[in-house]
This record gives structure tokens, sequence and C-alpha cells, in this order.
């Protein structure tokens, strides 16, 4: 394909696809180290967890993050 015959919005739209998958995958890095850092929930949980993040990766994240407690921040 000749890059004259790539127009600029699709340029433009796969830099942003590009960047949502790495946030996308950053974001789901992030939940899975907390769920492995956290001390408030034992093995058993955190293998769920990350079980459900695996194969359900949208759904997994999004209700971990709503579902999952605050810790409270000791100064």
């Amino acid at each position: 394909m000749d890059l004259t015959q790539y127009p600029f919005l699709h340029v433009l739209w796969s830099m942003f696809l590009f960047f949502v998958f790495f946030a996308w995958i950053y974001v789901v890095v992030m939940v899975v180290v907390d769920n492995f850092r956290r001390t408030d929930h034992g093995g058993g949980a955190k293998a769920m967890w990350t079980l459900f993040i695996i194969f359900l990766p949208i759904i997994g994240v999004l209700t971990y993050m709503i579902a999952r407690p605050s810790v409270a921040v000791v100064d």
C-alpha cells in the first residue's frame, strides 16, 4: 500500500487506537498488581479475582474497581 493513499485521519485514528490499547494494558496490569498487594483478602479470593480478570477482562476490571473496598490511609 502506498503511503499517499493513507489519509491523515486514518493516521490519527490508528494512533488513538494504539494509545487506548496500551492504556487498557496498563489498567489491567495495575488492577492485577493491586489485587496481589492487598492484605484484606486471602489467596483464594486473589486467585478468583485474577481468573475473573483474565477470562472476562472488561467486566472483571470494572467490577474489581467498583467492588473493592477502599483502604484507609494511615499517616
